[in-house]
């Protein structure tokens, strides 16, 4: 392994933000909003809409060996997000601190759970800083798994994670996506002060599922931290995402849209939920890509949201570099 922290030339990657980054949806065309869980009778479990085409072996490798030589994690590779091979061809990936293990154990996440008392390694965010140089990124994610055995929940390891990053790429736009810290203001307030440009924290799914899919979480806790978040930075654009199809209807989706722009959340993501293994929950439903867009229009043109990005395959993560844009068309 070479010195991860020597310099390296910059790796050849696709923009991340512009045309080139535009999201390719599937078909919309006429159907129900909603298929049967067995897929249809494809062979995968999975409706022909969430079909995903092969990876670019060259390039994911490319961004693989990167991230081996650093010593990082990817929630990418972690959680076995489905859009892997797009996001690494286009030499992106959303880091993933303070892990790979989690505190808790939600039953739809593949993330591996790990309770035991672990120390933060003081090196990961000059080598996540020496990533983000080296891959060319405009836009970078930055999430981590639960820290519950932290006082802080890991609060000081973002802080230290910007750091880095404006240090070895100023002109990077940097987004969060984090934690519910158990209710800790002062984490929270910490972070913050270290000025990142998006906040991202997802509420993941309806209140009335959080016993079954979220039980260490409260719905209300993390509503009161989107709009912490506005309140008392109001230049920070706020962010938060949810899956569907884990048991709940699109009127639940409906009505926790409008919770989140109740407290302020400027961008929302929606994607399908798909269940990472036997010993997770179940996928109750495929909603349709018709719905999908039904929620994006219910969203931004009632409801008010600056962005609603809501397909399939969207993840809280996808895409993420086109914030980029709505810095610039909503500056604050």
């Amino acid at each position: 392994m070479t010195d991860p922290l020597s310099p390296a030339p910059v790796l050849p990657v696709q923009p991340t933000t512009g045309a080139a980054w535009a999201v390719t949806e599937p078909d919309l065309g006429a159907g129900p909003s909603t298929a049967g869980a067995d897929g249809e009778g494809d062979p995968s479990g999975k409706p022909p809409w969430l079909r995903v085409k092969a990876p670019q072996r060259e390039r994911i490798g490319a961004v693989a060996d990167l991230l081996l030589d650093l010593r990082l994690n990817t929630v990418c590779q972690e959680a076995s997000c489905p859009n892997i091979g797009e996001c690494f061809a286009g030499g992106t990936a959303t880091f993933l601190i303070m892990g790979p293990g989690c505190t808790r154990a939600c039953p739809y996440c593949d993330i591996d759970f790990d309770k035991s008392v672990r120390t933060l390694d003081p090196t990961e965010p000059e080598r996540l800083g020496e990533a983000v140089s080296r891959l060319g990124l405009s836009h970078v994610v930055i999430t981590s798994v639960n820290r519950d055995d932290l006082d802080d929940g890991g609060a000081s390891q973002f802080v230290a994670c910007i750091a880095a990053v404006r240090q070895r790429s100023p002109l990077t736009t940097i987004e969060l996506l984090i934690p519910d810290f158990c209710g800790n203001w002062n984490a929270l307030a910490a972070v913050m002060e270290g000025a990142p440009d998006v906040l991202n924290h997802n509420i993941e799914t309806v209140p009335r599922l959080y016993k079954r899919a979220r039980p260490q979480a409260i719905y209300e806790r993390s509503l009161e931290l989107l709009q912490r978040v506005r309140q008392g930075w109001p230049r920070c654009y706020s962010k938060s995402g949810l899956m569907v199809g884990l048991g709940e209807s699109d009127a639940d989706v409906l009505e926790v849209m409008r919770d989140l722009r109740d407290h302020a959340v400027d961008i929302v993501t929606i994607g399908q939920y798909l269940s990472p293994g036997p010993k997770h929950l179940p996928v109750d439903r495929f909603v349709t890509p018709q719905q999908f867009e039904t929620f994006r229009r219910h969203g931004e043109q009632e409801l008010g949201f600056l962005q609603v990005v809501s397909s399939p395959l969207t993840r809280s993560s996808y895409h993420a570099g086109e914030v980029q844009r709505l810095m610039r068309e909503h500056p604050r």
